[in-house]
């Protein structure tokens, strides 16, 4: 069984009241870079960002308009940071030509040395896919075919071809080619749509929000759901752990944060690897990017190596 790797959903560059620290508020660009090079050091498997065009004014007090675009913010990243994979946890593809987007992210791609996860969504806000003239009762079938016509135009071919009912395209060279020969694409959401579209045509699974005692149930679908279809080679299941703080704090946490020594905390991000989960998206309470960045290097140095 092969270790259990641990990313991390960045802060500043999305603001949802969920799970929004107060100090983001403030915060910026610089913040963010210090993040994810501390991320990059500490050995996470990968830095994330969401993906949002526009919030409409009913959801902006629970979801606020703060959401940074996650090929620019992602390409910034891969200037200042060495090793560390770029996630676009999700991206909502199917509001923007399957061209177009591949143009982006191949040249991300390129540009960081082969370092993309490109994880993908069907979108659940119904005023973007209105602005962009896209049918939002309908998304779930176009992001299928918008993944088929990624397949090809993130492939190796110079001139990519895909025949769709919504998108044709020959003919139509694209270069830099990503300088991985499969970029991956990582399903996201915990719909049954969602799960079974991650079995079948991801090459790994984001879910979204579940508690543990979900997963285990989740987890054998999509294992059946591979092997009815005779689906093999190497899947992805992530998973989002609850809230950490490594060691003891000194201030109000929530009753929700996992919390305590460095043993303690691996020894329950471990049951995730046990019930078949291979990497884990973490993230820290924190009342400062200082305080922020120490949570990322003791999890790095006292967490991490016991997870296994």
């Amino acid at each position: 069984m092969s270790a259990l790797a641990y990313g991390i959903q960045l802060p500043v560059q999305s603001q949802s009241t969920l799970y929004t620290e107060p100090w983001e508020a403030g915060a910026g660009p610089e913040d963010l870079t210090a993040v994810a090079r501390a991320a990059d050091a500490a050995g996470f498997a990968y830095v994330a960002c969401c993906d949002h065009v526009a919030i409409p004014r009913r959801l902006a007090p629970a979801m606020s308009t703060v959401w940074y675009d996650p090929v620019a913010t992602l390409a910034h990243l891969a200037a200042v940071t060495a090793r560390v994979r770029l996630l676009a946890h999700v991206a909502v593809v199917g509001l923007r030509h399957p061209l177009l987007t591949a143009k982006q992210y191949a040249t991300l791609d390129r540009l960081s040395g082969g370092r993309l996860l490109l994880g993908v969504g069907a979108g659940h806000v119904r005023e973007e896919f209105e602005a962009l003239g896209v049918d939002f009762e309908r998304r779930g079938a176009v992001l299928d075919e918008v993944m088929d016509a990624l397949r090809a135009a993130l492939g190796p071919e110079e001139y990519p071809e895909h025949h769709g009912k919504r998108y044709d395209f020959a003919g139509l060279g694209q270069r830099p080619r990503p300088a991985q020969p499969r970029v991956p694409l990582w399903v996201g959401g915990s719909s049954p749509a969602a799960v079974r579209r991650a079995a079948l045509k991801g090459d790994g699974w984001l879910p979204q929000g579940d508690p543990r005692d979900r997963l285990p149930e989740r987890i054998a679908r999509i294992r059946r759901l591979r092997e009815e279809a005779g689906l093999g080679g190497a899947f992805t299941v992530g998973a989002i752990a609850e809230p950490l703080y490594v060691g003891r704090p000194g201030w109000d946490v929530g009753r929700h944060t996992l919390g305590g020594a460095p043993e303690e905390v691996a020894e329950s991000l471990r049951a995730y690897r046990a019930m078949g989960v291979d990497q884990i998206q973490v993230r820290f309470r924190s009342r400062s990017r200082s305080e922020l960045i120490e949570q990322i290097a003791a999890f790095g140095a006292e967490v991490a190596p016991r997870l296994d």
